[in-house]
């Protein structure tokens, strides 16, 4: 490690962004939507043996747009390939909520449409750069303006099947960042917010997977414990609802599956975390959390770690400059607690700004280790999509 466990107490939130392309870009698909009766998911089940994981149309413009922008033919070939990837639909404000409906104009039956979960109030309270809309204390507004709207609309789509990743970073924060003001502000609205959103979102059609965040950050000796039993305390005021399957790892992260000795295994504090990758990560939480009395089954975000040793620490997360694209969404993973790896962030949208100046600048997006110049969270990088795609392992 680059720095001391009491350092990694105070972890800094992953920054993370919704897609934001606009509709303009997308084409129309002769696709027969959803399934012919009501789609029933079995969450203690791998659901991900049965369905893959959707290309979503949202993405998918954001890549079509980019791969007209690229004169060599040879990585546009490539680039075209990427939207056809599957990945996760950001739903981070009351308004892109709006994208859900035609989102689910061409899920086949045999698809499964990803959706982030991600507007809690005072949002990611450790970290500037992915700030939210509601403020600390407006959980009445994200339980009725979000998390309502996207049930209705759930409700409405019975044959259609969804798998949710629970707000990225809430509960982490909640177990390392307690002693900033801003995590003491959001930390009740959390809490309740999660198991609102479980509670309600415990539909037929959907299985959830509640954010934990990575190795490197729940990883370490004295958070797996506590993290594993705040995860199961949301779980359990939710009345332990059983679409919930487990957790979800890495969620815009760069840490590897496998890799060993891990990243940071010659650090002198690496003996404070044994949870150098994230099967390790799995291994080490995946007893925690169902001791604490929770589902442990894991997908673990592979869309953006095809590349390692690029990190001068753990907690730098922002925008990290050599990165590719990781396995492709699978549920071949070789491991009992792990459904799948699966594409959570968009690659090629920022996780945040690398202008000083700017308002939502977060000092770890001018960090060394950071691809500059960034624009803002959420917003297309062409470059640092290209260098995605020509650091893919494996390659397109």
């Amino acid at each position: 490690m680059k720095f001391s466990n009491s350092a990694a107490l105070a972890f800094a939130a992953t920054a993370i962004a919704a897609p934001s392309t606009p509709t303009s870009q997308e084409k129309p698909r002769a696709v027969q939507a959803g399934c012919a009766s009501a789609v029933t998911l079995d969450a203690s089940t791998n659901v991900w043996k049965k369905y893959t994981l959707h290309a979503n149309k949202f993405y998918r413009a954001e890549v079509e747009a980019a791969v007209a922008a690229i004169s060599d033919s040879s990585l546009a070939a490539k680039a075209a390939k990427v939207a056809d990837v599957g990945s996760f639909l950001w739903l981070d404000t009351i308004e892109n909520i709006g994208k859900l409906e035609p989102a689910l104009e061409d899920v086949p039956c045999d698809h499964i449409l990803g959706l982030v979960i991600y507007d809690l109030p005072g949002r990611d309270c450790a970290a500037k750069a992915s700030n939210g809309e509601l403020k600390a204390g407006e959980l009445s507004r994200y339980k009725t303006e979000y998390i309502d709207a996207i049930v209705k609309i759930l409700k409405a789509h019975p044959k259609i099947a969804f798998a949710l990743v629970i707000e990225p970073d809430s509960l982490p924060n909640l177990v390392t960042n307690s002693d900033l003001q801003t995590c003491k502000d959001s930390a009740s609205g959390y809490r309740d917010g999660v198991a609102y959103a479980l509670r309600n979102l415990n539909l037929p059609n959907v299985v959830m997977y509640i954010d934990a965040g990575h190795g490197g950050w729940l990883g370490w000796d004295a958070n797996l414990k506590p993290g594993a039993q705040e995860l199961a305390k949301a779980y359990k005021a939710a009345g332990s609802p059983k679409q919930v399957r487990g957790f979800a790892t890495n969620v815009a992260g760069w840490n590897q599956w496998d890799l060993s000795p891990g990243e940071f295994s010659k650090a002198s504090d690496a003996k404070y975390n044994k949870c150098q990758n994230e099967k390790l990560y799995l291994d080490n939480f995946g007893p925690a959390l169902k001791s604490a009395g929770m589902p442990n089954h894991a997908i673990i975000d592979t869309g953006r770690n095809g590349v390692s040793g690029l990190r001068q620490e753990w907690g730098n997360w922002c925008n990290v400059n050599g990165a590719g694209f990781g396995v492709r969404p699978t549920s071949t993973t070789g491991h009992d607690l792990a459904d799948a790896f699966v594409w959570v962030k968009p690659g090629g949208e920022s996780d945040g700004t690398s202008d000083s100046s700017a308002t939502r600048y977060d000092s770890f997006c001018g960090k060394s280790d950071a691809y500059q110049p960034s624009p803002e969270a959420g917003t297309w990088n062409q470059d640092y999509f290209e260098m995605l795609l020509k650091n893919a392992k494996p390659s397109f």
